[in-house]
């Protein structure tokens, strides 16, 4: 498994899996209008390039020349990470490769001195399970409202990197 760095042209391959993915992940959760809402709102290319050329840094995951996901996440303050995504092709889920994304971006954190990593999940998303198996807790709920008369319901999941004094 490799994660290699994204950049403005692999916009396309991230917009590829966001489309694949969303709709086995919301399709429960969120309405068709919402999910198209939110995919232009989160995923248009002008979107995307905002987003690489500031201080988020986007990964791809690839496999034997295989794209099978991407992720992002940027420092937040000096001790925070804020993981703000995560999403694999569908048919690469319970494969591992959600193990060891979160295993490169803890790797990642530690050496830049971060001693939290935060996420917002749906807190009807089955990733829920999956953050807690990893060692995140459920900080907060949180009721975001981004417009069109739509909300995300999340819980800010927390992965504490450092032990407990």
């Amino acid at each position: 498994m490799q994660f290699l760095k994204a950049d403005i042209s692999d916009i396309p391959v991230i917009q590829q899996i966001a489309e694949k993915a969303w709709r086995p992940t919301y399709s429960h959760i969120l309405t068709e209008e919402q999910t198209l809402y939110m995919l232009d709102m989160m995923y248009s290319a002008d979107t995307l390039q905002k987003q690489i050329k500031s201080s988020i840094e986007f990964y791809l995951a690839i496999r034997d020349q295989q794209t099978l996901g991407y992720f992002s996440f940027e420092i937040t303050e000096p001790k925070r990470m804020k993981l703000h995504k995560i999403y694999l092709d569908p048919e690469q889920k319970s494969k591992g490769t959600g193990r060891l994304i979160i295993e490169f971006v803890k790797q990642h954190a530690l050496k830049a001195g971060v001693e939290q990593i935060e996420l917002n999940v749906n807190k009807y998303n089955s990733a829920v399970q999956f953050y807690e198996k990893l060692g995140f807790f459920r900080a907060k709920e949180m009721v975001l409202d981004i417009g069109n008369g739509y909300v995300m319901d999340d819980y800010v999941m927390q992965l504490n990197l450092m032990p407990a004094q």
